[in-house]
């Protein structure tokens, strides 16, 4: 069964906190392989949201937006990966598959798309999908998890609901 979460995050570090949640739940998981895609308008809180779950992971290091690079790759613990991926400029699956993203899916990893959208299905095929939405001076959070690796990384906090698929 497909299940979904919702809140509204008054603050930048409350979307950071989600994103350590986030990060905490998928160590406690053991870090199996782990595909998330992020959607949300420019500016809405998406790579915020990444820099809690790397921060809870132990990256130390700038967490950057993958917007110019289109792939930012994170190695928060020995044997451990985050790649962060923006799928802005990328059309359709053949080009995806031209970056690597096929190679990116492994274990002990965690695989973050931001614009999933400009590839047709790649949303459908997440462990989890988080949606982000500026409300006035906050943001809406929508997750929906798809998988049972999704279902133990949904947030504990807001509101939390079954959804029938």
């Amino acid at each position: 069964m497909t299940a979904a979460y919702d809140d509204v995050l008054d603050t930048p570090a409350a979307t950071e906190a989600v994103g350590a949640l986030i990060g905490r739940a998928w160590t406690g998981a053991g870090e199996p392989g782990c595909f998330v895609v992020l959607e949300g308008d420019l500016g809405a809180g998406k790579t915020t949201l990444m820099r809690g779950l790397l921060r809870a992971l132990g990256e130390p290091g700038p967490i950057r937006s993958p917007t110019y690079t289109l792939l930012e790759t994170y190695q928060p613990r020995p044997g451990r990966f985050v790649h962060h991926l923006d799928c802005y400029r990328i059309d359709g699956w053949d080009a995806l598959q031209d970056i690597g993203f096929r190679d990116l899916l492994q274990p002990a990893t965690l695989v973050a798309v931001e614009w999933p959208a400009k590839v047709p299905g790649l949303a459908a095929r997440a462990d989890l999908a988080l949606r982000l939405e500026p409300v006035a001076e906050r943001r809406r959070l929508h997750v929906l998890a798809r998988t049972a690796l999704g279902h133990a990384l949904l947030p504990g906090r807001g509101h939390r609901r079954e959804v029938k698929p």
